[in-house]
């Protein structure tokens, strides 16, 4: 959030010294410098066209700095009053994700049962992780949430099995590295 504060104002003090460097240039070469409220206009309107563009833009700069075996499952658009563009265009908010490369058997005689973590990212939010069992076999998936466990006989207890499309990302990505 600072790094995007500090940017921002970099940003403003930039379009500023155009419009400085442009004035003086308006005064030198035409006889009339340009309008003192050029200087203030352009550097507000900076600061509201920069924070626009950098809040659509978290997503893709977060997705490209996650590596490759990272599968985005699920993305979430939001459109709010306060944010009246995000009518014509809404804006990615957060999204959940998996790696493909980071699961585990936890269960050696059930080997279609891989276990990993959801990734949970929000603008603005630390990354939660939610463990997460996928049956490869029948394609489904249980969250290991509120003291749910599987035993190590396979067993699932205080969850239930979700059934997923055969073609969903999450499966495709944890079942191939299994």
């Amino acid at each position: 959030m600072l790094n995007d504060f500090i940017s921002t104002i970099v940003a403003a003090l930039f379009a500023g010294l155009i419009v400085f460097l442009l004035s003086h240039m308006s005064k030198k070469y035409r006889g009339t410098p340009l309008p003192k409220w050029m200087m203030p206009a352009a550097a507000g309107a900076t600061i509201i066209f920069y924070s626009i563009w950098i809040e659509y833009t978290w997503y893709s700069h977060m997705r490209d700095g996650m590596p490759k075996s990272v599968v985005v499952l699920q993305a979430v658009d939001e459109s709010v009053p306060w944010r009246p563009w995000t009518y014509l265009i809404p804006m990615v908010v957060r999204f959940m994700a998996v790696d493909g490369d980071k699961v585990t058997h936890p269960v050696a005689s059930a080997p279609q049962l891989v276990e990993t973590d959801l990734l949970l990212i929000g603008r603005w939010r630390a990354v939660q992780t939610v463990p997460t069992v996928y049956d490869c076999k029948t394609g489904s998936r249980a969250d290991l949430i509120g003291g749910a466990t599987l035993s190590s006989d396979g067993t699932l207890s205080g969850a239930q099995w979700m059934k997923l499309p055969q073609q969903d990302p999450g499966l495709k990505a944890v079942c191939s590295k299994g």
